[in-house]
């Protein structure tokens, strides 16, 4: 618990943040580029939206979690090794996760798109093409139902109900959805527009925004790995949660705005919107 500050605009604008980074996980950007491909042939008029519907269906079951785990939370705190597996199991899938996007990148030939790597998607099979609104947000619901997504949401509810009861946790739950709803749904539509245009300047956005993912994923399992093994290192961090998540959130971000500025100094110009 001690990652979650006391004062409550604080604790209300990490568990923001942490929602804006979680909607920026490898893992999200893929399943929602995957979503949104599919159903730029399958049903166009959804595609752009696949990110947003994606992120309402996993911010549904974080609230549910905030909602259950208050309710059973009245006098218990939160065991140690459920903040330390959460640690260890977010380290193990953001490293590997790090190094398959980072292989993309370099693998992919250089007339295609770099198309970002998930490993939770592998598992839904046939529920990463689907062409319903319900059924995209069902493929969010489902991503939800994973140990780090439940650690890191019952810390924060945790931290809600001792701040002000089972409402705190639930109206933190929210924050946390809609920080991550920004991140998806901006997401998803941006890879909607890359989809339509195909041309030089994509390519070159995938590959930068591939390469920061990539990364990022890496330096921030490296950071978890090494607070877990030099004491310093978490001291330091302590208190910092909030300055070193907006970091992460600007670095992808920037990504962004780079992938754009390379492509023109290519001579790529922008079709007419």
């Amino acid at each position: 618990m001690s990652a979650f500050p006391t004062d409550s605009l604080a604790l209300v604008l990490l568990v923001f943040v942490l929602g804006l980074k979680h909607g920026f996980d490898a893992d999200h950007l893929a399943t929602i580029d995957g979503l949104t491909r599919y159903n730029a042939r399958a049903n166009p008029r959804l595609a752009r939206f696949c990110g947003t519907l994606f992120s309402l269906g996993h911010g549904a079951v974080v609230l549910a979690i905030a909602l259950g785990v208050s309710v059973l939370s009245r006098g218990w705190t939160p065991p140690e090794w459920l903040e330390l597996s959460g640690a260890w199991i977010s380290i193990g899938f953001l490293a590997l996760l790090g190094v398959l996007n980072l292989r993309a990148v370099f693998a992919a030939e250089a007339h295609e798109m770099v198309h970002p790597v998930s490993l939770k998607g592998r598992w839904l099979g046939r529920l990463g093409r689907v062409a319903h609104p319900g059924s995209v947000a069902l493929v969010g619901a489902l991503f939800a139902l994973s140990f780090d997504t439940v650690s890191q949401t019952a810390l924060f509810a945790v931290a809600g109900v001792q701040a002000g009861g089972w409402l705190s946790a639930v109206g933190l739950g929210f924050v946390f959805m809609l920080g991550m709803l920004l991140a998806d749904g901006a997401n998803g539509f941006w890879i909607a527009r890359l989809i339509a245009r195909a041309d030089d300047a994509a390519r070159v956005a995938s590959r930068v925004m591939a390469l920061a993912v990539g990364g990022m994923s890496l330096l921030v399992a490296g950071y978890g790995l090494a607070r877990m093994a030099m004491p310093g290192v978490g001291a330091w961090g302590e208190g910092k949660e909030l300055l070193l998540g907006c970091a992460v959130i600007a670095v992808i971000f920037s990504s962004f705005v780079l992938g754009k500025r390379l492509a023109r100094g290519r001579g790529v110009t922008s079709p007419a919107a």
